[in-house]
């Protein structure tokens, strides 16, 4: 570990909401008995107003809390989503410790965590190759209970991908005893969501639960002539088979229907270098252009309980993504007074289908006097993308005066060319994860991944083939300082198969990348706070730059990126009605081979605090803030031209009353401040991000 990565504020840190808890305490009698209290779990329905989690499976197999996990792991449960209506992926991610959400169009999302694309997604710990590398429409949240984020890379649970972060949605399941809530959101820019979730029992004995979730939402936006619609439904069955034997078949549908969307963004510079500057609604989109994405995910899940403390789970999921979109991409210079921009109109339509399967077995052994954990697997997946795309007539035209942010570019006729992709990806994965106790106040975590990934098929007339083996291996450790507080220290690592091509025609290696971490972890309050602080060391090798051409064909060359920084997390309750999510990182260095800066659009640094507060004078009002810091971004643009995004901070705030036992109305207001910015500095085109809005929302609950 680096020693010059600062550890005094994370000491400091620790050490200060450690001394707040030892004062939070004073009410427990001085006499009272030191006490060793037997670990009891509890299976069911969490605190719906808690901001943290007793425990999670997201960073290697086995359930453990926060404070067990050696990796930086931050959680985002229902109460948060609910209290600050994180609707959608992008808001939920946004909100959390370390993630950046790099919004480069209207319907597609980039994420990095620690320097990196974020390329890990999960439902219920089980992996979802990423075909794109990105996020295709909106992905909605009120399907999921809670949604967990480990960063750095996740050697156990990910089988490929990059050392930056996993997200692993866990979904809502049937609960013991009836409940349901229906709610009504009207919002700034005409925005209507209705929303509904209800569960109970589908037979006399309680053998057979059903949930079942329901979303509509459609709105105009601050962008000229965007419009965005979706329709999401969640149905799930779980049957007690036995008093062992749990099973749970469930599936989604989630369509996205969005009209003047943009492909590309907003050019960011006229020819003499000075930087534009539009209105907030500017976009480059054409009245008729349309980006309209269907998801259906479909799985089954077999728990079965094997006595003795072992147990074992089959997972089978089936996923089809559809996209199809009319499209108009503005590329060029701008002239100040017009023109200067030509088009790119194109028709694009895509089909991904993906099965998953993964069976895991965990249990608990004797080894030397004490027990220990142990969790093994298997897991495959298989994905096929075909898509196509047909170029419009008219590419290159030039777009004289305003036409190309006023919408009027003419629909062509898409025959101009046609191009596309076919390929399959495959791989197949063994883990083993076992957690040692080799004395009481010390854990060792410890296993490996191995896995074998294999493409095949064409992209635009590029091979995308690729076959790659290889096991990762993580160690962790946990040393029990007291009863309360924790230091941790853990290395993992992942990999990525590529099909980019070097000078002589062959395939680079796999992308390698690796985490190295340590840091304090507390868990306070009789475990209703959670609070981290982290040191880290990642890098990314071999990552595919292009570096030139042969005859009509790009070749490239694998370069390497490292980032080292520090990180605090907190999450819970800091006193009775006080919840607090937050966090602050700290990338002090994010840099290539050549010791230069890399990656310039992530920020260095980014601040994310979101709290609540239930006014005891007026306990049927719950009050609340967010705000979302982050550092300077850049891009160069070439030929000395750099755009720069100036550090900035937005404001939220949230109220919340209830009206009775099941009625309650929340006020939500986002970006308070009003504060312009772009959205992000991934490409080299960017459009802005959404001015002061808010909404109102009247939720009924049985």
């Amino acid at each position: 570990m680096p020693r010059h990565l600062p550890l005094r504020p994370m000491l400091l840190a620790l050490s200060l909401i450690y001394a707040g808890h030892s004062v939070a305490a004073d009410d427990v009698p001085a006499d009272a008995p030191d006490t060793q209290l037997q670990t009891v779990t509890v299976t069911g329905t969490a605190d719906d107003t808690n901001y943290t989690t007793r425990s999670t499976k997201s960073a290697g197999k086995l359930d453990l809390t926060l404070r067990e996990t050696p990796q930086s792991v931050s959680v985002v449960t229902r109460a948060l989503m609910d209290d600050f209506k994180l609707d959608d992926i992008n808001s939920v991610l946004a909100a959390t410790t370390g993630v950046t959400v790099e919004k480069v169009e209207t319907s597609r999302t980039y994420y990095t965590a620690r320097g990196f694309d974020v390329v890990n997604f999960q439902y219920d710990g089980v992996g979802m190759p990423q075909v794109f590398g990105n996020v295709q429409g909106d992905i909605d949240t009120a399907l999921y209970e809670r949604i967990d984020i480990v960063r750095g890379a996740n050697g156990l649970m990910a089988s490929t991908g990059n050392p930056s972060a996993t997200v692993n949605f866990i979904r809502k399941r049937p609960t013991a005893t009836t409940t349901a809530s229906a709610s009504v959101t009207l919002g700034s820019w005409n925005k209507r969501r209705i929303e509904g979730d209800v569960s109970t029992k589908l037979n006399e004995s309680g053998t057979v639960n059903g949930r079942a979730v329901l979303v509509q939402q459609e709105s105009d936006s601050y962008l000229d002539r965007y419009s965005p619609k979706k329709t999401v439904a969640y149905a799930v069955v779980e049957a007690q088979l036995s008093k062992d034997s749990l099973l749970t078949v469930g599936h989604t549908y989630e369509a996205n229907r969005s009209k003047g969307v943009m492909w590309g963004a907003l050019p960011l510079y006229y020819p003499d270098g000075s930087p534009t500057n539009y209105p907030i609604s500017a976009s480059t989109s054409a009245n008729w252009s349309r980006w309209d994405t269907t998801t259906n995910k479909t799985f089954a899940e077999l728990h079965q309980n094997l006595g003795q403390g072992w147990a074992v789970q089959g997972t089978v999921s089936y996923i089809t993504d559809k996209s199809d979109s009319d499209l108009l991409y503005v590329y060029g210079t701008p002239n100040k007074v017009g023109g200067g921009l030509y088009s790119y109109p194109s028709q694009y339509a895509a089909d991904q289908k993906q099965t998953l399967a993964d069976i895991s077995v965990d249990g608990k052994f004797n080894l030397g006097g004490r027990q220990h954990d142990l969790s093994f697997g298997y897991s495959w997946s298989r994905s096929k993308l075909n898509d196509v795309s047909r170029y419009g007539q008219g590419i290159g035209t030039e777009m004289l005066g305003q036409s190309a942010f006023d919408g009027s570019y003419p629909m062509p006729s898409f025959d101009a060319a046609t191009d596309g992709s076919s390929y399959e990806d495959r791989r197949n994965t063994v883990y083993l994860a076992a957690r040692f106790n080799p004395a009481d106040d010390w854990k060792v975590l410890t296993g490996f991944n191995s896995t074998r990934a294999k493409s095949n098929g064409n992209s635009y007339g590029t091979s995308k083939y690729k076959s790659a083996s290889k096991t990762t291996p993580y160690v962790g450790v946990v040393y029990d300082i007291n009863r309360e507080l924790s230091a941790y220290a853990s290395h993992t690592a992942i990999f990525n198969p590529q099909s980019e091509i070097d000078a002589t025609g062959t395939p680079l290696d796999p992308i390698e990348g690796k985490t190295t971490e340590a840091g304090l972890k507390a868990a306070l309050f009789d475990d209703k706070l959670n609070a981290s602080a982290a040191i880290f060391k990642t890098q990314q090798d071999n990552t595919a730059e292009a570096a030139g051409v042969i005859g009509t064909k790009n070749y490239y060359r694998g370069v390497n990126a490292e980032s080292q920084g520090f990180e605090f997390d907190l999450s819970g309750e800091l006193s009775k009605g006080w919840q607090a999510s937050a966090g602050l990182t700290r990338l002090t260095s994010l840099k290539g081979d050549d010791g230069q800066a890399v990656r310039t659009f992530v920020p260095r640094t980014t601040l994310r605090v979101n709290t609540t507060y239930r006014v005891p004078a007026l306990p049927a009002l719950k009050v609340g803030g967010t705000l979302a810091w982050q550092s300077e971004t850049s891009i160069d643009q070439g030929s000395g031209i750099r755009t720069v995004q100036a550090s900035y901070a937005t404001l939220g705030l949230m109220a919340r009353y209830e009206i009775d036992k099941h009625l309650s109305l929340s006020v939500n207001l986002n970006n308070v401040n009003d504060k312009k910015h772009l959205t992000s500095l991934y490409w080299t085109q960017a459009y802005y991000a959404a001015p002061r809005n808010g909404s109102a929302t009247l939720t009924w609950s049985y």
